[in-house]
């Protein structure tokens, strides 16, 4: 039951694959580059996604949902992911679907 507040409280952000001028961002496998470049290799050598990031389908949209704790556990990587998302003018949502500007 802990388990369950602690993450309805969990604050995350959304970039989709699309730009803010609704084109389709290409390379369409981005959201998989950037998962790898973020995942460990596990105890039985198998390669683990971060918590911190997830790949997600939102209304049809390919999604990478992002936890905001990444900001306090890697701040660089953090702050290359949205500058990656600032660059490419990717839509960034919150966890509600507004429009929001880049995190800095």
């Amino acid at each position: 039951m802990a388990t369950k507040r602690l993450n309805e409280h969990k604050t995350e952000i959304i970039i989709e694959s699309t730009t803010r001028d609704g084109k389709a961002f290409r390379p369409s496998d981005w959201i998989d580059r950037i998962c790898s470049s973020y995942a460990t290799f596990g105890e039985n050598r198998k390669l683990r996604y971060s918590p911190y990031l997830k790949p997600e389908v939102i209304s049809g949209v390919r999604c990478l949902v992002v936890d905001m704790q990444l900001k306090d556990v890697n701040p660089e990587g953090f702050a290359e992911l949205m500058q990656f998302a600032n660059e490419n003018q990717l839509n960034i949502l919150d966890k509600v679907g507004n429009s929001i500007a880049v995190p800095a």
